[in-house]
């Protein structure tokens, strides 16, 4: 088995297992996303601070720029997490809904919390001028939740919801809405 296969069969394992397990997961699974988006973050500024990166425009036109993005990104993250909330479930692979959320901003895209926090990252870099976290990290992070949710999370979606989420992943795409 290799070491892909037991990422999702231990993702499934704790999503479907008991609810102590779940619990336990949970908030591991958190601190490590958002230490790795925090560390892209700083990772990101630092190299703006020690390698003479050309500085991005800081004008009012990308500032109202970046302020829409985080603000966007920020309700559209919290909205899409409010519809777990509601079904009893959790953001975290390892806690999930019990049930396919389809409707919210899930109606129009399969991972709109991720295209929110995208949105956030890409605001914060524009807001700061930071090159390496717009041009560099942001897209890098993009790159690594892609394959995550690729490799990872819809092979175990699928294993778990079955042909609902087949169905759905046919129909609705992964980031942002068609049309």
């Amino acid at each position: 088995m290799s070491l892909r296969e037991r990422w999702i069969t231990f993702t499934f394992d704790v999503a479907t297992g008991a609810r102590w397990r779940r619990l336990l997961f949970a908030p591991i699974g958190f601190i490590i996303f958002v230490t790795l988006a925090s560390a892209f973050i700083f990772i990101a500024f630092y190299l703006d601070a020690i390698i003479p990166l050309p500085k991005l425009p800081h004008t009012l036109v990308p500032n109202i720029i970046s302020i829409i993005l985080i603000i966007v990104g920020i309700i559209l993250t919290v909205w899409s997490m409010i519809c777990f909330f509601k079904v009893k479930g959790t953001p975290v692979p390892f806690n999930p809904p019990p049930v396919l959320v389809v409707y919210g901003p899930y109606k129009y895209a399969r991972n709109p919390m991720v295209t929110g926090l995208f949105m956030q990252l890409f605001g914060v870099g524009l807001l700061y001028s930071s090159c390496a976290l717009t041009i560099i990290f942001t897209p890098l992070f993009i790159i690594i939740n892609v394959l995550e949710l690729k490799y990872i999370e819809e092979p175990e979606l699928e294993k778990r919801l079955g042909s609902p989420y087949s169905d759905y992943k046919n129909k609705t795409p992964m980031f942002f809405p068609r049309k």
